[in-house]
């Protein structure tokens, strides 16, 4: 059963990143045994070369029926390379006030991709560090199975200088 769940998982992370053409950096990082603890952040480093161009930067989530709320508070840091760190919450809704997923489903799992920053543009050259921490007021959070990160080429063009 592990082994069927960890396979669907990463057959779900090649689907979903599959279909993001301008993608520059997309990964997917499995939760151990499908419990996030606090003190477990995940950590995501992003080389960016193009300081042209802008993106949008994204965020999937992979959850089971059986976790306990409809959505997860991440506290995400990221560390330019210029070693400048900026910190951001962000809320996550992963079903209605009904109680009813959101996102795609099979069986119990849930895939959701969110949108957390729109026309970034990169200040300069270097590896962007990503770091997911969970920010739920429990210290070990089941049944979340896997987040990611994805930085896409925006459809906005950049401004002239």
């Amino acid at each position: 059963m592990k082994h069927r769940i960890l396979s669907f998982s990463l057959l779900t992370c090649i689907i979903l990143f599959s279909c993001n053409k301008g993608a520059i950096y997309r990964k997917c990082i499995t939760i151990p045994n499908n419990i996030w603890s606090v003190n477990s952040p995940l950590v995501f480093d992003v080389p960016v070369n193009d300081t042209v161009n802008n993106y949008d930067i994204f965020i999937t989530l992979r959850n089971s029926s059986s976790y306990d709320f409809n959505n997860l508070y991440l506290f995400i840091d990221i560390r330019s390379p210029m070693k400048i760190t900026e910190r951001d919450t962000m809320e996550c809704i992963l079903a209605n006030a009904d109680g009813k997923w959101l996102g795609n489903g099979l069986g119990d799992i849930w895939d959701n991709k969110f949108l957390f920053k729109r026309n970034v543009k990169f200040q300069k050259p270097g590896t962007y560090e990503f770091v997911f921490n969970q920010a739920m007021r429990v210290d070990s959070l089941p049944m979340i199975m896997d987040a990611g990160l994805s930085v896409e080429k925006s459809a906005v063009s950049p401004s002239p200088k």
